[in-house]
């Protein structure tokens, strides 16, 4: 009976071995698979906030775009046609509007007159869901001269 007894003691120390080694490797598993999610979660959360940056960036260069193309439009309203014309025509400096598509984004700008040698520029680059808006004020058309330009949250 005692070589009996402890054949079975013996055999329940390694079930109870072979049972802590199975556990041990689960919670390991565990442990390694809430790691290996966190970083696969970060990384997702890392690429959507640099391609909203991107976005921003890009959306912003397109408004700045948009405000050059506006100021080349009031430069060449202002340049008198060759040959000159007689009598001399009355130059009247550009007001208007036009969008423009770049890229995998587009921009819109507003030429307005504040006066009669005096333009408000605003435009709005839109790329993706990112959208920016620039104001500038033109103090004279010719020659150019720029008395304000800036990023704005709304234009006034």
């Amino acid at each position: 009976m005692m070589l009996y007894q402890k054949i079975q003691i013996r055999n329940n120390l390694q079930t109870s071995r072979g049972f802590l080694t199975i556990m041990s490797a689960l919670i390991v598993a565990a442990i390694g698979l809430s790691i290996s999610t966190s970083l696969i979660l970060l990384g997702l959360g890392t690429s959507r906030t640099s391609l909203s940056l991107q976005q921003s960036y890009q959306a912003s260069s397109l408004a700045d775009a948009c405000i050059e193309e506006a100021l080349q439009q009031i430069s060449d309203s202002m340049l008198m046609p060759d040959p000159v014309p007689d009598p001399l025509p009355v130059l009247v400096a550009y007001t208007g509007t036009q969008s423009i598509s770049l890229g995998s984004g587009s921009c819109s700008y507003v030429v307005t007159s504040t006066g009669v040698d005096s333009r408000k520029i605003t435009a709005l680059g839109l790329d993706g869901t990112s959208t920016r808006k620039v104001q500038v004020l033109v103090g004279t058309v010719s020659p150019i001269s720029i008395s304000f330009w800036q990023e704005v949250s709304d234009f006034n």
